[in-house]
């Protein structure tokens, strides 16, 4: 066999094709995104119905009915809170579970898994009778998209040529939006089915879940993770299928040497601590974190709820929130397009400066013309949604799909599944937490919760231009000698210890195979 060595710290490049194999595949598993998006976008229109809050919120639905209640406090009820942000903290607890699923079994079982919980949640919500039930379903569903936001991203990065890395992970990103677009549509639909709208909403979600497990029955397993549990004959044909040809020998060695490596590490969570697992966790916890604090998922939850507040009718802003979700969609094509030929920190800085400035224009507006009760005058209230688009616009081709895509291509493999479960704990903890405080923001701090977010903005914008370093193009397994040992302020944590002390260097190994 050929011997394939790295020098002077230049990773290898990878030949490779985006073959038919690889297209079902990522299709398949980007469902996953899809569950996660219908999940966001539905929760919003359902909790602004009227049938769903007579049945379980009747408080909110008499407060709602007086003309002269609060425009930014109508909503505030902990419990409705609740229906949303309960499905989150429980993907934040699965994610861990997940880690050690996704690298004891694969990355397909655990999409196979986060199906089922899928569709034993939907059956719940739809079904629900109390609001036990309700948010029982909700806590299934939140298994699924921990498992899912585990296994995916990971699978696409995977299997995906380096070159075309960037894009394909992206189609999580991209399906998550058209599951928030599916989920306006739908929500716009069945408002005025009475008295069970909400309960088809919600039901129809059984859809891509029955999808999603009949898919991941047909994908294969990844190389990597074939290869990381000694499945080298197999690793080898599923290598040389998904790329479309067969002198993979390369990559092949590349996978082996990090698996080698991984098989070390006995505990990665423990792992992570050591300074040299430092920048890609802090990278990737902090990407999460500040997706969250763009503000973008206050806006997706409760979009029919914001645009109420600020003068649409019940139908009207239900048809905002699908123009928003057109918007979101069409945006996130635009990233999949870009990433690979611009790289990630030229997008994530551009938006930045388009998101900061409409949240700071919001701001104002509401500020100036939304009193506590009456409403924006219509041409107001329209600039208002446009502005919410211009806004959904740069996060939806920076900030969104490359939250996933970073974390996802810079761990190390003997710490991917760990790290990458970090990482999603943690946008499954801050999701948890504006879902849960935000109608509670909104009341007291009315239109100041939106420079709240351009503060949050500003803080990502400085950290991204002096902090992140570029991606682009860079092999999965190369990025300790390409990425981490260049960088001005990250080297630093790149130590190579030689004295046989507790440090463990993260660094390409590329051993002869014989």
């Amino acid at each position: 066999m050929a011997v394939f060595a790295m020098h002077n710290g230049d990773a290898p490049e990878f030949d490779g094709k985006i073959t038919f194999y690889v297209i079902v595949s990522v299709f398949v598993a980007a469902f996953g995104g899809l569950m996660f998006g219908y999940d966001i976008g539905i929760s919003g229109g359902v909790t602004a119905m009227d049938d769903f809050l007579k049945e379980f919120f009747k408080e909110v639905y008499e407060k709602k009915q007086h003309v002269h209640e609060n425009n930014y406090c109508k909503y505030d009820n902990h419990l409705l809170q609740l229906f949303t942000s309960s499905l989150y903290i429980a993907a934040l607890l699965a994610s861990f579970v997940a880690s050690r699923v996704c690298t004891e079994l694969g990355r397909r079982p655990t999409v196979q898994i986060s199906s089922l919980f899928f569709i034993i949640g939907i059956g719940l919500q739809a079904g629900g009778t109390s609001i036990e039930m309700v948010l029982c379903g909700r806590l299934m569903l939140g298994m699924g998209i921990g498992f899912a936001n585990q296994a995916v991203p990971l699978f696409l990065s995977e299997i995906a040529p380096a070159k075309m890395r960037g894009a394909l992970n992206i189609c999580f990103q991209l399906f998550i939006t058209i599951g928030i677009l599916i989920a306006g549509i739908v929500n716009y639909f069945t408002s005025d089915i009475h008295p069970h709208g909400w309960r088809v909403s919600l039901g129809l979600a059984m859809v891509p879940a029955v999808v999603l497990l009949c898919g991941s029955l047909a994908i294969c397993e990844t190389p990597t993770s074939l290869i990381e549990r000694k499945n080298y004959e197999e690793g080898m044909a599923t290598l040389k299928k998904i790329r479309g040809m067969d002198n993979v020998m390369a990559e092949f060695e590349s996978i082996v040497a990090a698996s080698e490596m991984a098989r070390q590490v006995k505990d990665p969570f423990s792992m992570l601590l050591k300074p040299s697992s430092h920048p890609p966790l802090i990278i990737a916890i902090l990407l999460q974190v500040f997706q969250q604090l763009t503000g973008i998922n206050a806006i997706m939850f409760y979009a029919p709820v914001l645009f109420q507040t600020v003068g649409f009718g019940s139908n009207a802003s239900l048809l905002s929130t699908v123009i928003t979700g057109l918007v979101n969609v069409f945006s996130t094509l635009v990233s999949i397009y870009t990433v690979d030929r611009v790289g990630r920190r030229i997008l994530l800085l551009q938006a930045c400066v388009q998101m900061f400035l409409t949240q700071i224009v919001i701001g104002f507006i509401l500020l100036i013309d939304l009193k506590p009760t009456g409403s924006l005058h219509p041409k107001e209230a329209l600039i208002v949604v446009i502005l919410v688009c211009v806004f959904v616009m740069g996060f939806a081709w920076s900030w969104g799909p490359l939250g996933w895509l970073i974390p996802s291509e810079t761990f190390p493999l003997e710490i991917r599944t760990a790290g990458f479960a970090c990482a999603v704990s943690s946008n499954m903890l801050f999701t948890f937490v504006i879902a849960q405080a935000f109608l509670s923001m909104l009341c007291h701090m009315r239109a100041g919760i939106f420079f709240f977010f351009a503060a949050w903005i500003l803080v990502m914008g400085l950290f991204t231009l002096f902090f992140l370093p570029e991606t682009m193009g860079v092999p999965i397994d190369a990025m300790v000698e390409r990425v981490w040992k260049q960088h001005w302020f990250w080297k630093r944590y790149m130590v190579h210890v030689d004295d046989g002390d507790d440090e463990v260097i993260l660094k390409q190994v590329h051993p002869k195979v014989k």
